[in-house]
Parts: C-alpha cells; structure tokens; sequence
C-alpha cells in the first residue's frame, strides 16, 4: 500500500549527516545484561500548557481539547527564552537548511530554544529519513519530556516523526506518538496518521488491530472539532487512509467491519479506486471465497476504474494463496495469450458453489455477484501481459508445494522472454534461492547467487539472509560467518536484524549460547534495534544452557525496551527456562505475572509447567495443574465469557506428561480421567509405556496381608481405581466392569486420590 509523504518543511536541510555512531556495551555470559538507553515513547497523560500574558512574537497554533465541540487555541514566545542570539542564530540555520550546523548548535544550548526552533529541526530530522537524523528527534523528544516542555512542538513537527519513525521500521514508536497527539488535543494530518495505520496493518502480530484501534481514535477526535471545518478538513481520511485501514480488515479476515469502512467512504469523499477494490480481493481469499474473484475484476471494469497490473497481481497472488494453482496457470496463460476475456475464463473456473457465510457482506461489496448469470462478462480495455513480478508469483506457489523443478523452469522460461518486463529480476531469483534451500540443496543454491552476480542482477540483503539461515539449519556456522564476510565485503550489504537473529538461532542450535550472546551484542553495538525474535531468541539460548537467571535479565530487557512489545512467546520461553532446571515455583510466579500482564497460559505454557513438574517430582503440583487444564477444556466458545480464559485444546505432549507423572505417583483416578481426554481429543494413549511403568513401581501394590482394617478401608478406592487403571491396560485384574472410567461405588462420590 502506498504512503502518501508530508511535504518538505520548508527548511529541510540539504547537508549529508554523518553516519551513525551507536554503540552498546558488550558483557560476557557470566554477567548480567548491561541496560541500553532507549528512547521511550510519548507520555499517554495531556501535556501541560502554560500562557504568557505578553504579546507573542511569533505565533503557531496547537489545537488543544475543549469542553463539548469547541477548540481553544494558545500562543507560545519565544521571549521568554534565555538568548534571543542563539535563537535567531539557530532560526537562521534552519531557513537555509543547513540542518547539520543547527544541530551543532541546538547541542550546545544550555536552555531550550524557542518553539519555532525546536519544531522546525524535529521537522528537518524527520525529513531526512536517516538513523542519525531519526536518533536525533527523538532524543529532542527525550529530553523536552524529561523537562515537561512537549508542548513546544507543534503538531506538523510531531506528524512528520511519526512519519520518519514508521518508515524506519519503529512502528510501535511512530503509533505512540500518533496517540500522544490526539490526548493532547492534537488533530495530525492525515498524511501523518494514515502513514502509521498503513505500516501497522501490514506488520505481524496485533499491527492490523492496532491500525484499526488508530482510525478509530482519530475518527473519534475529529468528531469533536465539527464545528471547525478548516481544522479537520486537514485530517479527514481520504482515500488512501481508508485503503489503509480496509488492509488491516482483509489481513484479520473482519467482513463486517470491511462493509462499514466501505460504505462509510463516499459519505466523506473518499471515492473507492482500484487499489480498495484490490484489498477486496485480498479479503475474498482470506475467507476463502475464490468464487468472488472474478466479481471484484468486473466490478472494477463496471465502475469504470481504470485497470492496472497490480490487481492482475492481486488475482495471481489470491489463487496461489488459495492453493489453486491450476486457476493461476491458465490465468497467467491467458494474459500470455494476450486475451482480453479474462473475467470469462475465470468464470468457467469458478466449479466450487459459494460459501453462506458473510453472505449479505459480499452482496453490498460486490453487488454484481448476486445474479452473476444475467449479464456477459465484460472484457478487459487492453491486453496485459504478464511481467515478472506476476510470474514470480506463481514460482512461490510452486515452491510452497515443494515443486523444485518447477520453479527452475520457470526461471528458465523467463530467461527467454522477449519483453524485458518479463525477465527475472532479484526478487525471482531470491525465490529460486529460497526454493533451493528449503529442500536442503545450499550448492545448487550458491550456484543461482553466482549467476545472479554475472548477469548483473545485483543480490540483496534477503537473498544472503536465505542463505544464512539455510547454513544455519544445517549446521553449518563455519559457512554461514563466511557468507557474512563475503555479503559485507563483495557485496557491500550490511546485515540487518534478521542476519544476526538468523546467526543467534543457528549458535543455538549448535549448543553455542556464548556465540549467540557475542551476536546479540555485536548487532546492539552497531546500532541495529533487537527485535522481539532477537530476545526471545536469546532467552532460548540461556534456557537451553541452564542459565535461567540470564535468560530472566533478557526478558526484563525486552520489558523495557519501548520499541519491543512483549508476547505470549516471550513469556514462555521463561518459563521454559525455569522449568527446564525443574525450578516449578519460579516458574509458577512468572505465569502468575504473566496472567497480571493479560496473558493466558497456552499449551506451550501448561507443557513447560508439566515437563518441570516431572523433573523436580512433585506429583501433587501435577494434579493442580491437571485440575486447571480439565477446566479450560471444558470452557465453550458459544458461552465464553469477555474476563475468562480462553478454551484450550491440549497436545499429546501435555497429557501424555501429565499421565505419566500420574501412574508413577499412582494416582490412578486421575491417569484414567487423563488418558478418557486424550481419547477424546483423538489423541491415542501410549498403553505400553504406561503398562511399562505399573509393571515396574506398583506391581507389588496392595499385596500385603497384615494391614489392619482400618488401613483397607483407607486404601480401598485407591485400589478400585488401581484395578480400573490395570483392567484398561489388559492387564491381570480384579475390576471387570462393562466401562473402563471409573464411578463411584455405594453412593459414595467423595472419594479421590490420596495426595
């Protein structure tokens, strides 16, 4: 999705900045993790404004939040400022854009510089759309925060970083600010909200939600300025924004919420163009309607939206996706053929009857496919032929089926296109590449890297980091440290976050967890942000190494870090590492932080527990946490409620645990209640492992002769239960009933296991 991009400020800076120079402190295994200065983000409180009685010399305005639909406006001065010479020096500056000498100069400022001043360099920082440039606003922002003075920046200054920020991967950073704004009584432009919802709805994770959240908040603030037309006539979401936003709906699959935003643009002039309708397609292959396809391609011709090669993509990409292959082919084909019928060939496709859900949501997006048989399908304005990047499209489906050799032809077959449009650029080859080291074959895979240096087509960064993770994955880190050389060297690529979380995985999986630390290190000191995958990655190494102490302090690292935001996964991993010293009450205390924070334990989470438990022998620990996970099994969706935990479904690694801990410890009614959820999830009990074990530990039970009466009474149910657990193994028994589960006997429905 394309960002629209803010204007230049009008005293951008045209100097080159110097390259960066951040570093961070390595430490050694043995030593705690050294705490790195990060930038935090904006405060979520209301900034405070102050008002000075005397007549300004130079005004802007802050929009700042009333009472009901009213705005008030507040003038700053630049009076009040220690050096009106070394503002006007720094003003200066900055309307000859030389950007690099106002830094120099806003540096050796004891006090701050006026408003003005400091909103036009945050500008011409985040203009320049560098690391240096970027690292320099936001410590600006550091420290007019520390002081209490953001109210200084105005809303442009604050648009523009938040713009910068996305573009150079700090999403969470750049929404932060966006947030700030509108607490603070802010209405950013819409360039500079959009820029972040559109980086957010194509990102992992929650990104789509939280782009979804921001249209949300800005859509709330502008109701409350209607009365002031001019001021959010500049924030309205136009076209593009609400492109944005239907993005983050086909990415979570949300129909409904897709209708409203559609419906809800010509009622603020934003006409829907051919890329909205191309996020339609997407949202039909993410809820698998591929009956609709063809119907998103005539609607656009009907309505008379010029056509472009992305939606042909976007068809490409949608059947791939869909894993029909076949319709691809015959599509590509056909643009080959240079037809101009395309929406009749996908018709004929069409063999699959459509799907009743989201059905009245499809009828008003594309109302042509509610009587599709009424009307001839309309033909295309042109001919298209297709280019490399739809090729390469269909190449990845064939790699996703592991379809080596189709893969190569295709490359093969573009080599001898006559339309240079058609020939393989680096994206193809990367995919040959990646289709080569999915199967194992790293010569091979060297050989198309070769190639791609002879012919001239340049190899990027994502090429190399294939190659290192295929290295990696076959344990070949010798090969992968000299991939890096020769990508830092020959191809003067620098590695990037995901080398050095490729190069961290691979030490681990080597048993290296020293390696993983010095790369961990060496990529901080070179100024590349760690990522969530960087740390968790990390955590695994030390919980793999039986270091849980170490893999904690990365963990309260990742806690601080403004840029990460901390996932389930991460909070796994430290229980993983607690658990696999069989550390159980630690372990228990970091997921009942973990509920704290609004995370529920997973199967991941309930299978570290149980591995602990069964490494530290605490059989009674076992039968707590069985009594919580029988409990989320039987929570239902349909009547879940918004403050409970979500239903679980158990692996056979947790109950097959767990069983196991139970038949050692004896605790028999429990193994049967344990193996009665495996059957019924369709899990198969392992009956010889547990035979194995009765065998061995309890053969001898209840074998005694000379117990006194009351001790029988005691261990009765116990041994109607032993007798239940050995007539379901098929071993010798006392207990022939019809049903292996056991019952209560004698109206008796207290008994349970002696713990």
């Amino acid at each position: 999705m394309n960002t629209a991009r803010l204007p230049p400020p009008a005293s951008s800076s045209s100097s080159s900045p110097q390259p960066s120079s951040t570093t961070s402190t390595s430490f050694p295994i043995s030593h705690a993790l050294t705490s790195l200065h990060w930038f935090s983000p904006l405060p979520s409180s209301t900034f405070t404004f102050t008002f000075n009685s005397k007549p300004p010399r130079r005004r802007f305005l802050v929009l700042v939040q009333g009472t009901g639909n009213h705005s008030t406006t507040t003038t700053f001065t630049s009076a009040s400022t220690p050096s009106n010479l070394l503002n006007q020096t720094l003003l200066t500056l900055l309307r000859q854009r030389k950007t690099e000498e106002a830094w120099l100069t806003y540096v050796q400022c004891t006090e701050l510089p006026s408003p003005t001043c400091l909103s036009r360099l945050v500008s011409q920082l985040s203009y320049l759309n560098t690391h240096q440039a970027l690292t320099r606003a936001q410590s600006i922002i550091q420290r007019l925060r520390n002081e209490r003075q953001l109210h200084r920046l105005d809303a442009n200054s604050l648009g523009l970083l938040a713009v910068s920020a996305s573009k150079a991967g700090h999403i969470l950073y750049a929404a932060s600010l966006i947030k700030s704004m509108l607490r603070s009584g802010y209405l950013p432009h819409v360039k500079a909200w959009s820029a972040v919802v559109s980086r957010l709805a194509a990102s992992g994770d929650d990104g789509p939600l939280e782009a979804l959240k921001l249209f949300d908040s800005v859509a709330r603030r502008m109701r409350r300025f209607t009365d002031d037309a001019l001021v959010v006539a500049k924030s309205r979401p136009d076209t593009a924004a609400y492109n944005a936003v239907l993005n983050a709906c086909a990415n979570l699959g949300y129909t409904e919420r897709f209708l409203q935003l559609f419906e809800e643009m010509p009622h603020l002039g934003a006409e829907p163009d051919v890329l909205t309708y191309n996020v339609m397609i997407k949202l039909c292959a993410r809820v698998e309607r591929k009956d609709l396809l063809v119907f998103a391609l005539e609607r656009i011709l009907e309505m008379g939206i010029q056509l472009c090669m992305t939606t042909l993509h976007s068809l490409v990409a949608a059947y791939v996706g869909l894993g029909d292959l076949e319709s691809a082919e015959k599509l590509v084909q056909a643009m080959r053929e240079e037809r101009k019928d395309l929406c009749k060939i996908l018709r004929e496709l069409n063999s699959t009857s459509p799907s009743n859900n989201d059905g009245y949501v499809f009828d008003k997006l594309l109302p042509n496919s509610v009587e599709p048989n009424n009307s001839e399908p309309p033909l295309l304005p042109k001919a298209y032929a297709p280019d490399s990047r739809i090729y390469t499209t269909l190449m990845k489906g064939y790699m996703k089926e592991g379809r080596v050799t189709d893969t190569v032809r295709m490359l093969e077959a573009m080599r001898h296109q006559d339309d240079s449009a058609s020939h393989p650029d680096h994206v193809t080859y990367t995919t040959v590449v990646s289709a080569l080291v999915k199967t194992g074959s790293m010569d091979p895979a060297r050989q198309v890297l070769a190639e791609m240096t002879r012919i001239g087509v340049p190899a990027n960064r994502v090429t190399y980091n294939i190659l290192l993770k295929g290295y990696c994955q076959q344990l070949q880190i010798d090969k992968a440290k000299e991939l890096v050389r020769e990508m830092v060297d020959d191809a003067g690529i620098v590695p990037d976050v995901v080398s050095y979380n490729t190069l961290i995985d691979g030490c681990i999986l080597v048993d290296d967890s020293a390696g993983a630390l010095t790369y961990f290190n060496e990529m901080r000191a070179r100024g590349i942000a760690p990522t969530k995958i960087s740390y968790t990655t990390l955590m695994k190494a030390f919980a793999l190494s039986g270091q849980p102490k170490l893999a904690n302090k990365v963990f309260e690292e990742m806690l601080r870090d403004p840029h990460v935001k901390v996932d389930l996964v991460a909070w796994n991993m430290l229980v993983e590492a607690y658990c696999r010293l069989g550390l159980v009450e630690e372990a228990k205390k970091t997921v009942q932080r973990m509920r704290e924070n609004g995370f529920y334990p997973n199967v991941a989470t309930y299978g570290s527990l149980a591995n602990g438990i069964a490494l530290a022998r605490k059989p009674g620990e076992a039968l707590l946490l069985w009594n919580e996970v029988k409990e989320r099994c039987a929570v239902k969706e349909e009547v879940e409620v918004s403050n409970s935990p979500p239903p679980l479904k158990p692996d056979e690694g947790l109950l097959d645990t767990l069983a196991d801990i139970c038949v050692r410890a004896a605790f028999f009614r429990k193994a049967l209640e344990i193996v009665a959820c495996m059957e019924e999830n369709g899990i198969p009990p392992n009956k010889t492992k547990y035979t194995r074990i009765y065998v061995e530990m309890h053969s001898r039970m209840f074998t005694s002769k000379h117990a006194s009466k009351a001790r029988q009474d005691r261990r009765r149910e116990r041994k109607r239960a032993a007798e239940a657990f050995k007539f379901w193994l098929g071993l010798p028994n006392s207990y022939y009933g019809s049903e292996w589960r056991l019952e209560p006997v004698d109206g008796d429905d207290s008994a349970s296991d002696f713990v």
